[in-house]
């Protein structure tokens, strides 16, 4: 994509995920909650962004809605530029089936089913064929060092061992961008690590966009660049602790932290 100079001092290019003036409200009258009350925020091809925030502070509302798991209730979200509200329903199962992948803190593997059935999933749901759904989960597996636990039940895997089966069906459909929601929340500090490790070696080895919500700030440092969100707004500087961020389109003041 040809780039040219922004306002702001950077180079611009059509961002891989945008939000504009984003809104998500539960409820009416005396229940309503609003989520997200007008977020604008671009997510570039191979960074790795961290959204921060304390619980009940919107930052898991915007990545169910950036990852098209949920619907805003005003706004806009654009995929390389399209807006994901002119997509079909079976058009935004494609690009979340293929385009994304997700990394959750709760796992959601079927625990009595083989780890690789578990990984090799979203590939059957695409109808991808047996033979290639094996190779493929095969491949990924043994990118995170778990080819040996193919045959295994999952429920029989260590949390860390979960969330490497996780990481590795995220990876089976080849994603450009993968989500990853409190990715170590369940972890122990040591398997943590690893896990953090394995998610910015293949950014960076693969350059896939990775978007983490988290509150740990250890994690967030690592990424290439945070917002802060606080009652359902995107703040400058704010009471998460961290640096600035502008509340046009999220971008950070402070440079990147290696991995």
């Amino acid at each position: 994509m040809q780039s040219c100079s922004g306002q702001y001092g950077w180079r611009m290019t059509t961002p891989v995920l945008e939000a504009r003036d984003l809104a998500r409200t539960y409820g009416r009258g005396a229940t309503r909650f609003d989520a997200l009350k007008g977020v604008s925020l671009r997510v570039d091809q191979g960074e790795s962004l961290a959204i921060v925030g304390k619980s009940g502070s919107g930052k898991s509302t915007l990545m169910h809605l950036l990852a098209l798991l949920d619907k805003p209730s005003a706004g806009q979200i654009l995929l390389d530029g399209t807006d994901a509200a002119t997509l079909s329903a079976r058009q935004v199962n494609r690009t979340r089936n293929s385009t994304f992948g997700f990394v959750f803190q709760q796992f959601f593997l079927t625990p009595k089913t083989s780890v690789l059935d578990n990984v090799v999933l979203p590939l059957k749901i695409a109808g991808v064929t047996g033979a290639e759904r094996k190779r493929r989960g095969m491949a990924a597996l043994d990118a995170l060092g778990l080819a040996d636990k193919a045959k295994n039940d999952a429920n029989d895997l260590s949390g860390g061992q979960k969330q490497r089966v996780v990481i590795a069906r995220a990876l089976v459909g080849e994603p450009s961008v993968i989500f990853a929601d409190e990715p170590t929340g369940n972890l122990d500090t040591n398997t943590g690590q690893v896990v953090e490790d394995m998610l910015f070696g293949l950014q960076r080895e693969r350059g896939i966009t990775l978007v983490v919500v988290t509150h740990d700030e250890e994690l967030a440092e690592r990424c290439d660049r945070r917002v802060n969100v606080r009652d359902g707004l995107i703040v400058a500087g704010g009471g998460d602790g961290g640096a600035v961020d502008g509340v046009v389109d999220g971008r950070a003041s402070h440079g990147r932290h290696s991995a």
